[in-house]
């Protein structure tokens, strides 16, 4: 992507100049045609049929431009027609534009929510046509995108925490957690006695783009006083958490669990005194029944 970036700058300097100057200058260097990421991830959904992989062009032509586009097995672990298919073995980028696009079709009930299923595709064309440090050929990775229903994060799930594994008192660093959704606030749950008996924490999904599913906490919620995990106050006696800052939070609706990075940290009244650290969480929900043998295996709650 580096690569592709510089040499597109390139090639459209004498346009941004343009628009300073007022000249029109056009880029008269040499035509290559690539694929616009030569690695790239798309979202497999039920309810979208095709996705495409962009096909782009340094120059336009006054001419369509026709290529072939071949899939290179030995650089593949998905099966076209088990795992995907293409609308045609050809791309077409048509008189006087620019990019053109290979539709892909992704089989949905064919990939599994965990599965890391690729392949690779290469443009059939002359070499005079390949950018040097581009080459011809795209990387295509497949990631099954289960649509998001909050049900699924809702009821008990098994939190497992190194917070817990680093400060509880019984060094157990699981627990057994009631979620419900939220009656006020869209895509947000309440997990119910989190960390400890008597504090809920908030968590909200965020759920515009299929792949970046991210989680946050908001923050200055009340995890926990103070005194049950570290043995004496420090600030106002309540520790504080929210989304940490080192790392991102993701949950997936294919498993209905979700990593969650956060700090943890102590204030007196208003001013913020400490931060006892960034800490791990998973959550993984079950089933009533498999909640209920936890809980007589003696899980906390």
């Amino acid at each position: 992507m580096r690569n592709l970036h510089k040499y597109l700058c390139v090639a459209l300097a004498g346009l941004l100049l343009a628009s300073c100057s007022g000249e029109r200058n056009i880029y008269s260097g040499e035509e290559y045609v690539m694929f616009a990421d030569t690695l790239k991830t798309y979202p497999v959904m039920n309810d979208v049929e095709w996705f495409s992989v962009p096909v782009v062009s340094t120059v336009t032509r006054d001419y369509d431009r026709t290529f072939g586009v071949e899939i290179i097995d030995s650089e593949s672990n998905a099966t076209e027609t088990l795992h995907y298919t293409l609308r045609s073995n050809t791309v077409t980028i048509k008189a006087g534009e620019t990019r053109a696009d290979v539709m892909v079709h992704g089989i949905y009930d064919n990939i599994g929510p965990a599965d890391s299923l690729g392949f690779t595709l290469s443009l059939v064309m002359p070499e005079s046509l390949v950018m040097p440090g581009m080459g011809r050929k795209a990387r295509v990775v497949l990631m099954k995108s289960c649509p998001f229903e909050i049900e699924g994060f809702t009821g008990w799930c098994v939190l497992s925490s190194t917070f817990l594994q680093t400060y509880n008192p019984t060094r157990s660093y699981q627990r057994l957690v009631r979620t419900e959704k939220h009656p006020q606030k869209d895509n947000t749950i309440i997990c119910r006695n989190w960390m400890k008996e008597g504090y809920d924490v908030e968590i909200v999904f965020s759920t515009e783009d299929p792949m970046s599913p991210l989680v946050t906490v908001p923050e200055d919620q009340v995890m926990s006083d103070e005194g049950s995990f570290f043995g004496m106050a420090h600030g106002d006696d309540r520790i504080l958490v929210k989304t940490s800052p080192l790392a991102e939070s993701f949950f997936y609706p294919c498993g209905n669990y979700l990593y969650l990075w956060t700090q943890m940290y102590v204030r007196n009244l208003t001013e913020e005194i400490g931060t006892v650290g960034n800490f791990y969480t998973v959550m993984e929900w079950v089933s009533d029944e498999e909640a209920a043998r936890l809980a007589r295996e003696g899980m906390e709650m």
